[in-house]
């Protein structure tokens, strides 16, 4: 029997009464509730007033929250258990999409499940740092070397898989989330500083053999947007011009010109921010960027609180993972970054996406509802 496991039957046995029995972390609920009444709220503008989006994101967000609250009632344990499983069947769902995946606008990234279309790289932003915690919590911390090395090419299989479909934007957040681990393990200053100077020396052989010419446009669009002001240079005008045109408190509810009148492409998804900028100036994004600190410094909370390494591994990731989904989306969509397709967390319509956060929040909840241990960590 594992010392866990002892301790675990002394907390129930113990009689606990504060125990949650259902696993619920109301608060986490609550901003994640939050979250989603206002990202429907912005959806039904941005897709030109049209409830077929609302209904449909409302119908994902359903399906998260159930599947968060099934998640949570699995021990932390349960998690860690079958990290390799997981990771297992997250690497063949994205071989499967390089062999059967279905092709759209110059990349195969989805697999038709019949009565649904599904997105196996999403499978990989909870899969990697599942499998890199799982690793990392087996052996001394900090990590050495050779269970660096072990880890990074845990990350590496899949973000190389995502590449080649190709999506580039992805492939990067999913060996972020697995470095998250890494970096939260306690990485040595060596090995953070041979890393970063390593993807300096990479950034030529990136551009020269790895990306491709419309990922090479994105970035020479990003200096210099006016040069093609009516080719790739016009999602950045027009999202900058949809933000600048908001001001302080914006053009209200459904009265944004740029997204109303179709300048802005794919208001309702990647796009979605400068919606929210225009029609609710710079304090609504204010405002939305006030409930995503909030819910990441809560997810922090849960980190920093969590009974087991393993626990304080993910939950970390996946707070950081998180907040850099946010932050990369708000940047590209401002002119801050290249264009890489990330959509906005809970506000950008996409029901993989949402599914998948939610599962996430999910782990975060079991995290947070753990009996509290006696001793120290395992």
């Amino acid at each position: 029997m594992y010392k866990y496991d002892f301790v675990r039957q002394l907390n129930t046995k113990g009689g606990d009464r504060h125990q949650n029995p259902f696993h619920i972390d109301v608060t986490l609920m609550l901003i994640l509730f939050a979250l989603c009444l206002t990202g429907l709220f912005v959806l039904y503008s941005a897709s030109e007033q049209s409830f077929y989006y609302v209904k449909r994101q409302a119908t994902f967000m359903l399906a998260g929250f159930a599947g968060m609250l099934i998640v949570a009632q699995f021990p932390v344990r349960f998690w860690e258990r079958i990290a390799v499983v997981f990771y297992a069947a997250a690497l063949l769902a994205l071989l499967a999409v390089l062999l059967f995946g279905i092709e759209a606008k110059g990349a195969t990234r989805w697999l038709n499940l019949g009565f649904t279309r599904f997105q196996p790289s999403e499978i990989a932003k909870i899969a990697v740092p599942l499998m890199v915690s799982a690793y990392l919590s087996r052996h001394v911390i900090p990590p050495s070397f050779k269970h660096v090395t072990g880890a990074l090419l845990i990350v590496a299989v899949p973000a190389f898989l995502i590449l080649r479909q190709p999506d580039l934007g992805t492939s990067i957040l999913v060996f972020a989330s697995g470095f998250f681990v890494l970096f939260l393990a306690g990485l040595r200053k060596r090995y953070l500083v041979g890393s970063f100077f390593t993807a300096l020396a990479a950034a030529p052989l990136l551009w020269l053999f790895v990306m491709r010419d419309y990922q090479k446009q994105r970035v020479l669009t990003l200096l210099s947007p006016e040069d093609d002001k009516f080719g790739a240079g016009w999602n950045i005008i027009q999202s900058t011009t949809a933000i600048g045109s908001g001001g302080l408190s914006g053009k209200g509810w459904t009265e944004g010109t740029q997204s109303q009148l179709n300048f802005l492409p794919e208001s309702h998804t990647d796009f979605i921010i400068a919606v929210l900028a225009e029609e609710f100036g710079l304090l609504g994004v204010l405002g939305l960027c006030a409930l995503y600190l909030l819910l990441v410094g809560y997810c922090m909370i849960i980190a920093i609180n969590a009974q087991s390494q393993f626990a304080r591994l993910m939950a970390g990731s996946i707070s950081l993972t998180f907040f850099i989904y946010m932050f990369v989306n708000m940047s590209m969509v401002s002119g801050l970054l290249p264009v890489v397709g990330v959509p906005l967390p809970l506000i950008s319509y996409g029901g993989s996406a949402i599914v998948t956060l939610f599962f996430g929040f999910g782990i975060l909840m079991a995290i947070s509802s753990e009996p509290k241990r006696i001793g120290t960590w395992r």
